[in-house]
């Protein structure tokens, strides 16, 4: 059996930039979530993707994600809106009308190919 490649970890600047690239392949129609889980004293929000023709290989599995030092977000999904007023990114415990809606995943370990 193939060894299972570990992820290329890329860490972002707020949850707001999660967010934006989350909502960016929703737009093109492609079902995407958020995973959530805790790594030491801090909770991780992970977006998990593939990095495709990247010179001779078939794809670098990539994890884009944001960490939550304060552990003060609570809720199911990431809502994002983007308008003439600007942007606006909250984490809610349910969808509203208007926004694009992100779920989490809460995962009860770091999967071992995250490590």
């Amino acid at each position: 059996m193939d060894e299972l490649r570990k992820v290329i970890k890329l860490r972002v600047k707020s949850l707001n930039d999660l967010a934006r690239m989350a909502a960016s392949v929703i737009a093109l129609g492609q079902p995407t979530y958020i995973v959530r889980f805790r790594d030491s004293d801090k909770v991780i929000y992970g977006l998990l993707a593939v990095f495709r023709d990247y010179f001779n290989l078939h794809g670098i599995p990539l994890l884009y994600y944001y960490v939550d030092d304060s552990k003060s977000l609570e809720g199911n999904y990431i809502l994002i809106k983007n308008d003439e007023t600007g942007e606006r990114v909250e984490v809610s415990k349910g969808i509203k009308p208007g926004y694009i809606s992100i779920p989490i995943i809460d995962l009860v370990e770091t999967p071992e190919f995250l490590t």
